[in-house]
């Protein structure tokens, strides 16, 4: 007995919407050039394979019962997707990626990767974007274990692994930042490490999954909150829940707005060099998703606008 997969192919979806169309199954015989007889063997095999009635023959018109209109919905679905798979296919031949990952470090500006796939897919690519959340040592390792086609805010040396490719994005700079109510205002200046390590610190829990983790400004012995990414560490220290170093880029504003007071400490101020990485392949082989977002790094606008300084950040394509 025929299964649903051997009787729903496009031909007869198409079949069972001719005779919804035209009412009748005769009407229909005559439309697709088929004899009454065959038209029919044909709808009842695939009544047959569902176990279900398509069409009510109780009239002398061919009127869909609730699970045969159903079907023609779903069909139509599914005749859509059949075209953009084909078309999906046709363009991939043409060099486009079927999909490309980007890992994003919590660094890097969320809104600024937003309008960047934006403009992305404004070219209406047959590339699917996924975009992978890492924070610190693990935003390299999604590239270096093929799960990533491109690294965003690598804050490691890329260029010691071999297969790889980076470039800078910038510096970021860091400053010692707590809310107006945390204990840590009324300290004397410069901080001291002792004095510090007897707060509260917000970290960031690095990503990596296989290997070492890399940890910045943390002290031994300090009470410790751990908080997935650089958004959520600013929060928790603007909500007082502990104090430790800020990305200028990210905390400036509350910094203006007099929500995240500055305190001066002892130990050298921290800076960040932030670089991209992919991994290398020869001209021929590089896929145009990839080729696209390497073109929009090489602008120093678009650089800028990933760490934060967006004043004159406009993609326009």
């Amino acid at each position: 007995m025929p299964t649903p997969r051997d009787v729903l192919t496009p031909a007869a979806l198409a079949m069972l919407q001719v005779i919804a169309d035209t009412g009748s199954f005769a009407a229909a015989a005559r439309a697709s050039n088929m004899v009454p007889s065959a038209l029919t063997y044909r709808v009842r095999q695939i009544e047959d394979a569902l176990d279900v009635l398509l069409f009510d023959r109780s009239s002398r018109q061919a009127r869909l019962t609730e699970a045969g209109s159903e079907l023609l919905r779903e069909g139509a679905v599914l005749l859509t997707e059949i075209d953009a798979v084909a078309n999906r296919v046709k363009r991939v031949a043409t060099g486009w990626e079927p999909q490309f990952t980007i890992a994003v470090d919590s660094i890097i500006d969320r809104a600024t990767v937003m309008e960047l796939c934006g403009t992305f897919f404004e070219l209406n690519p047959p590339t699917r974007l996924k975009l992978r959340a890492e924070t610190l040592t693990g935003t390299l390792e999604a590239l270096t274990s093929g799960q990533a086609d491109l690294a965003l805010g690598v804050v490691l040396d890329a260029s010691a692994t071999t297969g790889l490719q980076r470039e800078p994005l910038g510096t970021v700079r860091f400053v010692f930042a707590v809310a107006p109510r945390h204990p840590l205002v009324q300290a004397p200046e410069p901080l001291t490490d002792a004095v510090i390590r007897q707060h509260r610190a917000v970290a960031i829990a690095d990503s990596v999954q296989h290997g070492s983790r890399l940890s910045i400004g943390l002290q031994t012995g300090q009470d410790v909150l751990t908080v997935a990414d650089m958004p959520t560490k600013l929060d928790a220290q603007l909500r007082s829940l502990g104090a430790g170093f800020l990305p200028t880029c990210l905390a400036q504003p509350d910094i203006d707005a007099g929500r995240l007071v500055v305190k001066r400490v002892e130990r050298p101020e921290q800076q960040l060099k932030v670089s991209y990485a992919w991994r290398k392949s020869g001209k021929t082989s590089q896929g145009r998703a990839l080729q696209w977002w390497l073109d929009q790094l090489e602008d120093p606008v678009t650089r800028a606008a990933l760490l934060g300084e967006r004043r004159d950040f406009n993609r326009t394509g």
